[in-house]
């Protein structure tokens, strides 16, 4: 008997969506756009550790930025601007999703490696998101784009990773992952979470915008 015309179209969908060829492309092209990000704020660091009063092309009003943003303590957390970290992280991640698209397999330590450095990696973007939101009370455009492109390599490499069996977990828990991203409720939840993140800046922020 043939499948439901609905169904047949969302199993085509969910294969599509669970292809290598999705998965890394869709990696590939949020890190070139955080790593187009981290270039700007790179540029935009060493003009204000030039000149802190630099009106920057992104210093669009109060609330949106760059320059209040730049200016903090948090945006230099090592003792040098943040932005350079990411032009040192996100070739690697290229890399990765480049030589993946090409066939490449790489080791189960070194996804394994890769998770953990861009967990952290992801828990600092978030760490800048909220106390540029609670603390400075100002929003950097471009470093919001490094926070969703972010989020989004990480979703990317946490799927492969769970599905590839990389990441060490004892069965239980690996079959459990795995159901969750063959069901797609992985991206469910990135969803709710990147809306419940624009519904944040939206309600905050908005209504000093106006």
């Amino acid at each position: 008997m043939p499948e439901p015309t609905g169904t047949g179209v969302l199993h085509r969908v969910r294969r599509v969506r669970q292809s290598n060829a999705w998965i890394f492309t869709t990696m590939l092209i949020s890190a070139l756009l955080s790593l187009t990000a981290s270039f700007v704020l790179s540029v935009d660091a060493i003009v204000l550790a030039a000149d802190p009063q630099a009106a920057l092309a992104c210093n669009i009003n109060a609330v949106l930025s760059c320059g209040t943003v730049g200016a903090s303590w948090q945006a230099s957390l090592f003792g040098f601007p943040n932005a350079f970290l990411g032009l040192v992280a996100e070739p690697v991640v290229i890399t990765i999703a480049v030589a993946s698209l090409g066939g490449v397999r790489f080791p189960r330590w070194f996804m394994f490696a890769a998770q953990i450095v861009y967990t952290l990696g992801l828990i600092f973007a978030y760490w800048l998101f909220f106390q540029a939101f609670f603390v400075i009370g100002a929003l950097c455009p471009w470093c919001l784009l490094v926070t969703l492109s972010t989020t989004l390599v990480f979703t990317s490499l946490t799927h492969v990773n769970i599905r590839d069996g990389n990441l060490y977990l004892p069965d239980r828990a690996s079959r459990a992952a795995r159901t969750l991203i063959a069901h797609d409720l992985d991206v469910l939840l990135v969803v709710l979470w990147l809306v419940g993140i624009t519904a944040m800046v939206v309600i905050k922020y908005l209504p000093l915008m106006l």
